[in-house]
């Protein structure tokens, strides 16, 4: 679930750093490393894809960042638990969000993402991905936090953290079937991006972050109706479990 922490908010990125690059159309430091998780929880590190002005020039680049925006001025980074997802219709008005939307937006990759459906008192997890294998860049805002208990220059004095906007599901009696599943799924959705609008919402230039949230939610259906839906087995519930086995369709389904 992508706006209770006390559901799932669990996707997946098992990416090659390599592979992710070369998709991202981005360049990495050398030493980059990043985990493969087929179940990363928030709080958990995590790729983003971001551009920087250097000596005139845009760059994308991929960094890593803890999920769940830290603002500059908490006073604790555990203010990341609780935003580890910004609602789209209210992310320019939240003190947590509203800074990081004007100037520093990224993309969170993933393969794909795992929703809870309801019936009754019982939830039934499902496994949401590309039915080509691309990635899914999500909509998403990043941070700079300083450690004050940290000095100067000190390991892990700076943190880096992010935040993935969501927006309402598509309609139930949608005409695409791919869009009318998400819909009975749950209510909201995490914001996907094609390639154009990924370019828009990553250029540092453009300040105009209300016209830049209305772009990427009036595009999440497009990338979105191209997506896949498979029940898989509730062990993803556990953050500990971590294997290419918690994506396999739920054994006896097929």
């Amino acid at each position: 679930m992508w706006d209770s922490y006390s559901m799932c908010g669990r996707y997946v990125m098992a990416r090659a750093v390599g592979d992710l690059v070369a998709e991202a159309e981005a360049e990495a430091d050398d030493a980059l490393e990043l985990r493969r998780s087929w179940n990363v929880a928030p709080t958990s590190d995590v790729p983003i894809v971001l551009e920087r002005l250097v000596e005139g020039r845009q760059v994308r680049q991929v960094h890593v960042a803890r999920w769940g925006l830290v603002p500059p001025w908490a006073k604790d980074a555990a203010v990341g638990v609780r935003a580890f997802n910004a609602r789209s219709e209210t992310v320019l008005e939240k003190p947590t969000f509203r800074a990081a939307v004007k100037a520093r937006r990224c993309a969170v990759p993933a393969e794909g993402y795992y929703e809870w459906k309801k019936e009754g008192s019982s939830k039934r997890p499902f496994y949401i991905h590309p039915g080509d294998g691309s990635l899914i860049f999500f909509a998403g805002l990043y941070e700079w936090w300083k450690d004050p208990s940290k000095a100067d220059g000190e390991p892990g004095q700076w943190l880096l953290s992010t935040s993935v906007l969501t927006a309402p599901a598509p309609p139930v009696d949608s005409a695409d079937p791919a869009l009318a599943e998400l819909g009975q799924l749950h209510d909201r959705l995490p914001i996907p991006m094609d390639k154009a609008t990924m370019a828009d919402w990553l250029d540092p230039e453009n300040k105009d972050a209300a016209a830049l949230v209305e772009l990427v939610r009036a595009g999440a259906y497009g990338p979105a109706s191209g997506w896949e839906l498979r029940e898989v087995d509730t062990a993803v519930g556990n953050v500990r479990n971590n294997g290419p086995e918690l994506t396999e369709p739920l054994p006896g389904l097929f």
